[in-house]
């Protein structure tokens, strides 16, 4: 019986998410019809992680395998992107394929995820960024682009993020390793990319928010480090929309 991993790209504008909610439209639930449909079978379909609604994906991983260890996956590999991709609604793509172990879990085998926020900063709203990236609404100057990236550095390294996590939250271990993050201007779109080995509730949307309390004035950069140590939610900035962020890469051990 096989197990496949999936690399998938979708736009979450019309979705509740990835994960499966009653009677909402998610990710989830298009993957699992799609695979029924392509296959033949009801499937086991198991996400690399959530993503909030409205969120998008450049590169989610999944795992496809049937409920039933009678039922068999006879798709040749490369083929299975056409496959799925036939099924699916046109804002979620199958990019490829590939068959994985069966002790293999997308979620608890991550070594590390990449995200990127995109912010559209520009006093004139582009309508091909609609609900792809935040309308800032303004520019941000070159020096405060610098000032954000010296802020980015500091979330490097491994801290408590409670102040980055969304109230309510039951998560209990805050304790997250961060290994890379930057802003980067490509033109008028500003993006943050952020590496970790995993993140809290609305992380990087409030990582997002904070970085722009120092083009506001509110923040300097190095008052992140102070907003970290402080371990309260108030203390960092604003939770910045879904519409901007993307999943963009799940790394694996092979």
């Amino acid at each position: 019986m096989k197990k496949l991993l999936l690399t998938i790209a979708y736009n979450g504008h019309a979705y509740c998410g990835y994960q499966l909610q009653p009677e909402k439209p998610t990710i989830s639930l298009m993957l699992n019809k799609a695979s029924k449909e392509a296959f033949g079978f009801e499937c086991n379909v198991t996400g690399c992680s959530r993503t909030d609604s409205g969120v998008h994906a450049l590169g989610f991983c999944l795992t496809v395998e049937p409920k039933n260890d009678s039922d068999e996956i006879t798709v040749p590999i490369d083929k299975v992107p056409i496959a799925m991709n036939i099924k699916l609604p046109p804002d979620i793509a199958v990019l490829s394929a590939k068959e994985v172990s069966k002790d293999f879990h997308p979620r608890y085998d991550v070594l590390k995820k990449e995200y990127v926020y995109k912010i559209h900063a520009s006093k004139i709203k582009n309508p091909f960024y609609h609900n792809l990236a935040l309308e800032y609404g303004r520019e941000i100057s070159d020096e405060n682009i610098e000032k954000m990236t010296q802020g980015a550095k500091f979330f490097i390294g491994t801290h408590n993020f409670d102040a980055f996590m969304s109230v309510g939250s039951q998560i209990e271990d805050t304790k997250r390793t961060v290994y890379e993050a930057r802003v980067e201007r490509n033109g008028d779109l500003v993006e943050f990319t952020v590496i970790a080995d995993g993140f809290l509730y609305n992380m990087v949307r409030i990582m997002v928010g904070t970085l722009l309390w120092i083009d506001s004035g509110k923040i300097q950069p190095q008052d992140i480090v102070e907003i970290i140590a402080s371990r309260k939610r108030e203390k960092a900035g604003f939770t910045a929309p879904g519409e901007g962020l993307y999943l963009k890469k799940i790394y694996y051990n092979s």
